[in-house]
């Protein structure tokens, strides 16, 4: 037993000279550092970072030695610039038309990048290896401090009931450990600024080796360099997207878990600091590289590339989707050290959970497989392997028969007897919630069993002839809705709310506050503030009554039934996962990606306003739309008419909004630097009249990626 004295006895740690603190970042820092060795350094570090004053010298020292690394990286990269002086920034023109092949890189110059690479990037004690192991070492830390702050204010949290109990020496500890994290994202946040030239250097590479198919290989073996990019940015641009994150889910809880319409927040973007400005453009000028190296190496999303995750210009379709399902199969959607671990259960493509049993009448699938489904939980359904078998029929389902089943769903939900969904006036072939389905007394519940249907349907990677209108979508993603998504539901209304904005309405308007509906022939006024009824329309008020108005047609005139869907849907695909895709980009995973006949879209199309088949800009639309691949002409048709889907007799049957409507492009008399414009309910494109075959292609890939829908102002 302890003696009285030694029990009060305060502890004193030993003190670690600097010198040999220094000396272990030396072994990061070496030419040859095994993962084994670098994982027992790190657990060194994180060890001796709870005695006082050891993170400062550590992370100081891995700093300075990063930015001699740095240096000398430039110089490699120099090297590797001067090989590639002959190749030219800029891609050769694709489909010129000349019946030339575009002149390719030299033997000779292919041989000398080669030996660069081999001798320069390859090794593992190159330099850009040794950087890399650096900055992931900086990074661990701030991020290991961080958590371990976290954790210690949490407790002191929960123990604030008893204040005179507070540990003064604890509460000391805590300020050293708040106060070393703040020098360590100094630290971190400068990266930009002292490493500015090395990304230059960087970027110049990038775009010399994306000009030629036979130097596309030089990224691969640029990757640790481009992954220290990554890492560097992560404190900027990781923080910033958990604060979005953090944002858009407040927004939605204020609104019953939907975000409702808000003008404002179409004009108004969050700030973006120049560093982290930084970031969006040399990854949004680099990504057909990005997305090449995640395509090759899709682990990269869940490590240094994770912050590419929510960035909606980056990522292509293709590489969203494999990571979502990556991830929605790794335990419902872990991340971090659960993804990791969770590597060896992906190895099949559909995760095991059981298999659930479905037996239905074919004339009653809706029905049957709604009570069968009644007793299941969200975590079930979204595991087990459906296995469908049809009353009196003898097929067994190798999946063939589970696959007539979601399709035998998909135009179930939509029957008219159900009342649950409405046509859209777009065409009649996109849907929208109806906010009168209360007239069936099960409403609610067979949207939430809508709901689960389409989650399963997206976890089997089972296509439904599905199709809703825009601003379903957006509810489903938990973004906001605004006046403009009302065209695809009440074109007519739309025009209406549009002319109220643009005009002065002083004298000439008389609504109030209000708006009338029709619930089977009995009428009834909606006030959409108080009092409404009493307040009427002017010039400086309507503003707000457009965005009301639009809450109440999209938003509250459906909040159960949004509520309801959300709630199956949730059950079976996670909130935060499904929410790295765009509108258009549900729409494709919902309902899969098109088949697209360019030749029959082209000889159903008609042209207005000056355009003829033979207007140069008529042949580089239709030139850019041959060299698209299949989810960029996917995008480009949703963009002009609202949705992906093709009609199964071809374009000549394509529906507008009074049926039959053909493929149209409207001479745009206006500016040539105009993005081109699009009205979903005519199948109506506005297209400028470009100078130059280039400056189409670019704009209209613009206009299709960066629009989530066709309206141009």
């Amino acid at each position: 037993a302890l003696s009285d004295r030694h029990r009060g006895a305060v502890v004193q740690l030993p003190g670690i000279p600097d010198k040999a603190l220094r000396a272990i970042v030396n072994v990061l820092a070496a030419g040859e550092c095994t993962s084994r060795t670098f994982q027992h350094t790190l657990s060194l570090i994180q060890n001796l970072s709870h005695l006082a004053g050891v993170l400062p010298v550590i992370t100081d020292e891995l700093i300075r030695r990063a930015s001699e690394l740095s240096q000398s990286v430039c110089s490699d990269i120099a090297q590797l610039l001067d090989a590639l002086q002959p190749v030219p920034a800029e891609p050769a023109a694709e489909d010129s038309g000349s019946g030339d092949a575009p002149a390719g890189v030299s033997a000779g110059l292919l041989d000398q990048v080669r030996d660069i690479t081999l001798a320069k990037f390859s090794p593992a004690s190159s330099h850009q290896s040794r950087l890399l192991r650096l900055l992931m070492a900086i990074d661990y830390i701030s991020t290991t401090v961080a958590k371990r702050l976290e954790e210690k204010q949490k407790a002191a949290r929960d123990a604030a009931g008893d204040q005179a109990d507070m540990d003064v020496d604890a509460a000391g500890v805590d300020a050293i450990l708040a106060a070393e994290l703040v020098h360590l994202r100094s630290l971190s946040l400068g990266h930009d600024a002292q490493f500015l030239p090395l990304w230059e250097a960087m970027g110049q590479c990038l775009q010399c080796t994306s000009a030629q198919p036979e130097l596309t290989h030089v990224a691969t073996v640029l990757l640790p360099l481009i992954e220290s990019f990554m890492v560097v940015f992560k404190p900027i641009v990781g923080e910033k997207n958990k604060a979005a994150a953090a944002t858009a889910a407040a927004a939605a809880d204020t609104a019953d878990g939907v975000a409702t319409a808000d003008s404002s927040a179409l004009v108004t973007p969050a700030a973006v600091r120049p560093s982290e400005a930084y970031f969006q453009s040399l990854t949004e000028k680099h990504k057909k590289v990005l997305n090449t190296l995640v395509r090759n190496n899709p682990g990269l999303l869940s490590g240094s590339f994770s912050l590419l995750v929510y960035n909606p210009h980056v990522l292509d379709f293709d590489n969203k989707r494999s990571y979502f399902y990556q991830r929605l199969h790794d335990d419902g959607g872990g991340s971090g050290a659960a993804a990791a671990a969770g590597a060896a259960r992906r190895a099949s493509a559909r995760p095991v959970g059981g298999t659930l049993h479905v037996n239905v009448h074919r004339n009653t699938v809706f029905q049957d497989s709604y009570h069968q489904f009644a007793g299941k939980s969200g975590d079930e359904i979204r595991r087990a392997r459906i296995n469908v078998r049809f009353h009196n029929e003898e097929g067994v389902d190798a999946g063939g028969v589970s696959r007539e089943w979601f399709q035998v769903l998909a135009r179930q939900m939509f029957n008219p007897d159900y009342a649950l969904f409405m046509p859209s006036a777009a065409g009649r072939v996109t849907y929208q919630p109806n906010p009168q389905s209360w007239a069936n007394p099960e409403h609610l519940l067979y949207f939430k069993f809508v709901g689960r249907i389409i989650g399963k349907a997206i976890a089997d990677q089972r296509a439904l002839d599905a199709y809703f209108t825009r601003s379903f979508y957006k509810h489903i993603l938990g973004r906001k809705v605004d006046y403009r998504d009302i065209e695809a539901i009440d074109p007519s209304y739309y025009k209406s709310l549009e002319w109220i904005l643009e005009n002065d309405i002083t004298d000439v308007f008389e609504e109030t506050f209000s708006i009338e509906v029709d619930d089977f022939g009995q009428h009834r006024v909606i006030d959409l503030v108080p009092n409404g009824q009493e307040i009427g329309v002017t010039e400086e008020n309507k503003a707000d009554y457009v965005r009301l108005v639009t809450e109440q047609r999209l938003y509250r005139a459906i909040k159960d039934q949004i509520s309801a869907f959300l709630t199956g849907f949730q059950d079976v695909i996670p909130k935060d996962l499904i929410q790295i895709f765009n509108e258009q980009e549900l729409e494709l995973l919902i309902s899969g990606m098109p088949d697209i006949d360019v030749d029959d879209w082209r000889n159903n199309t008609v042209y207005h306003g000056g355009y003829t088949s033979g207007s140069a800009q008529i042949q580089w639309f239709w030139r850019a739309v041959r060299m698209f691949d299949h989810e960029e002409r996917a995008k480009l048709l949703q963009f002009v008419t609202g949705t992906s889907k093709v009609p199964l007799e071809g374009f000549a049957h394509l529906q507008g909004n009074q049926g039959v409507q053909k493929f149209q492009i409207h001479k745009d008399p206006t500016k040539s630097a105009r993005l081109p414009t699009a009205h979903t309910c005519f199948n109506q494109l506005d297209l400028p009249l470009y100078d130059s075959f280039e400056t189409l292609k670019a704009n209209l890939l613009l206009a299709i990626s960066e629009c989530s829908s066709g309206f141009g102002f």
